[in-house]
């Protein structure tokens, strides 16, 4: 599917995307990271937070996704990427990640010390789009590289090198999920380089644009009844029944994709589903769901044509 098609597909705003069109032919995309542009496997759907990401990054803004547990982060960061025709570049944050992994460290190559570029001061040199995925667990020394970077001054000071300005294309969207091992709530200053979007749970009419283009061969009343599953699961969390373990819309999608193998659509849920609940009480929970849902004697031609 083309960027064009995409967009006047989810019916984007014709000024923004003009917009658009022009920011892809301003600038250019060096060879060297080209193969970084990638059309994300799945599509987003949502005009709202289409725009208002689009809107942003257009006037230079970097974005911080906020929600719960399957509301899409990644994948409209990806999307975002992809419509701006940029390389992006996953940088995914934990307990060891600091400014090494993000500005780059010293290594000896022919007879010298070089620097060996990271991920941030790669985007930042090729006007890539930088995701920094699950930003609440950086530490305060890649939370020091994120301040410099995310700034008005738009530059980074490479301790022993030089100072590098960003590329004029360059863009940053960070994600988070609230209550994970390890997070913390983000500093003000932190957050104030952002503009945040804080991600709506699913409905049934976007898990039916998703099914359709993942599974477009699907019997239409077995990709009903996935997507009831999902919406079952994501009322009990909600409602504090369940955690949010088995509400994993990947999860689902993965089990489908095995069913497709022959494999039936029971035991293809209880791996993409009810195995993530770790907990006996929870997991029966889960498996009375399911059952409501997926017959045990379902087999692979239930689900697809």
């Amino acid at each position: 599917m083309e960027v064009l098609q995409y967009l006047e597909m989810q019916e984007i705003n014709p000024v923004l995307i003009q917009e658009v069109e022009k920011f892809r032919q301003m600038y250019s995309v060096d060879e060297k990271v080209r193969h970084r542009i990638v059309q994300p496997v799945m599509p987003f759907y949502g005009k709202e937070i289409l725009e208002m990401g689009i809107a942003a990054l257009l006037q230079k803004e970097n974005l911080l996704l906020t929600g719960s547990k399957a509301t899409g982060k990644n994948v409209l960061a990806e999307n975002l990427a992809w419509i701006f025709g940029r390389p992006s570049y996953n940088i995914s944050f934990h307990v060891n990640t600091g400014s090494a992994e993000l500005i780059g460290t010293d290594t000896f190559e022919d007879n010298q010390v070089k620097l060996r570029k990271g991920s941030i001061y790669q985007c930042a040199e090729y006007g890539g789009f930088g995701i920094l995925d699950e930003i609440n667990m950086a530490k305060n020394d890649a939370v020091s590289v994120l301040h410099a970077t995310l700034d008005y001054r738009r530059s980074i000071d490479v301790p022993g090198y030089d100072k590098i300005d960003l590329h004029e294309a360059t863009r940053f969207i960070g994600t988070m999920n609230y209550g994970y091992a390890g997070t913390k709530e983000l500093n003000e200053a932190l957050v104030s380089r952002f503009l945040v979007i804080d991600m709506p749970e699913q409905t049934e009419d976007t898990l039916e644009k998703i099914f359709a283009t993942t599974f477009p061969d699907g019997k239409k009343e077995a990709m009903e009844q996935f997507i009831g599953l999902f919406l079952d699961l994501q009322m009990k969390a909600e409602n504090g029944e369940i955690s949010t373990k088995s509400l994993d819309l990947r999860g689902i999608l993965a089990a489908i994709r095995t069913v497709r193998q022959g494999l039936s659509p029971a035991s293809a849920i209880r791996m993409g589903v009810i195995n993530k609940c770790f907990d006996t009480f929870e997991k029966e929970i889960v498996e009375d769901v399911v059952m409501t849902r997926i017959p045990e004697e379902w087999k692979a031609d239930d689900v697809f044509a």
